[in-house]
């Protein structure tokens, strides 16, 4: 199965791999990083669905300045009204592209039946929102030196194979890009209307995330009592679907199955 291309609508690059014709699923990447987040999932699942993997605002290969989740919001679901004839089988997301991902099901909650919403940031804060800029104004500089970038990426616990990706893209992130969209992940704040969404949603955090995630996963779980709530053990922020492509491949056709096994069975 080769990858379908790239398609530029409503201002906002993709990638695609899969059958134009099968069920679409839409997966949006981490803040910082770009649609290769998702890379190895895609190839998982390119057997048995479309998957297109957009790049956010004011990343690398975007051509628009990052300027907020929800207008990022608006950009998906324009294009899924546009050209996927207003839903699709399944919407998940990282970190940054999580917090759109929920802002997607607040804005309109009938677009998709299911959704993984993985290590999502919903506890703004203040103290972390005010030392941004002034952070990486003064640091903005070391992105593009290598052995720093080394440092960082080690931080992050992404598999080493993806560093050359990681570096050449974030170096293309502009200082007031990367700025404006760390201050959005840390301010933002799930709307009322996202508890009006009937889409089985999982909610994934890893084990060994900051406590701030694993707050933020239960936080969301009770504002959506119907949603699955998993903790992944001995994982960092964003290792599930970065480190563990089968698995989360694998997951999410078992979720898929399991809730379309279950609708039939009521249904007879």
């Amino acid at each position: 199965m080769k990858k379908v291309g790239r398609i530029q609508v409503t201002k906002m690059e993709f990638r695609e791999y899969g059958h134009e014709k099968a069920e679409t699923i839409i997966l949006l990447h981490g803040g910082g990083l770009s649609w290769w987040n998702y890379r190895n999932v895609a190839e998982q699942l390119q057997q048995d669905f479309r998957v297109i993997l957009p790049i956010l605002d004011g990343h690398a290969g975007s051509d628009r300045e990052f300027t907020s989740i929800e207008e990022n919001a608006a950009e998906i679901i324009s294009f899924v009204d546009q050209q996927l004839g207003g839903s699709v089988l399944l919407l998940g997301g990282l970190s940054l592209g999580a917090q759109i991902v929920l802002e997607i099901l607040s804005q309109k909650k009938d677009i998709c039946r299911y959704a993984i919403v993985e290590s999502a940031s919903v506890i703004p804060s203040k103290l972390t929102n005010a030392l941004i800029a002034p952070a990486f104004g003064s640091s903005y500089s070391l992105i593009k030196n290598r052995s720093f970038a080394k440092l960082q990426f080690r931080s992050l616990h992404m598999m080493p194979d993806l560093f050359e990706a990681y570096y050449r893209d974030t170096c293309r992130i502009t200082k007031s890009d990367m700025i404006a969209f760390l201050k959005a992940n840390t301010a933002y704040a799930p709307k009322e209307s996202l508890q009006n969404c009937p889409a089985e949603i999982r909610i994934v955090v890893g084990g060994k995330e900051q406590k701030n995630m694993l707050q933020s996963a239960n936080l969301l779980h009770d504002l959506l009592p119907k949603s699955v709530l998993e903790i992944k053990e001995g994982l960092y922020h964003g290792e599930y679907s970065i480190n563990h492509p089968e698995q989360y491949a694998a997951e999410l056709k078992e979720t898929v199955l399991l809730h379309q096994v279950m609708k039939s069975k009521l249904a007879d």
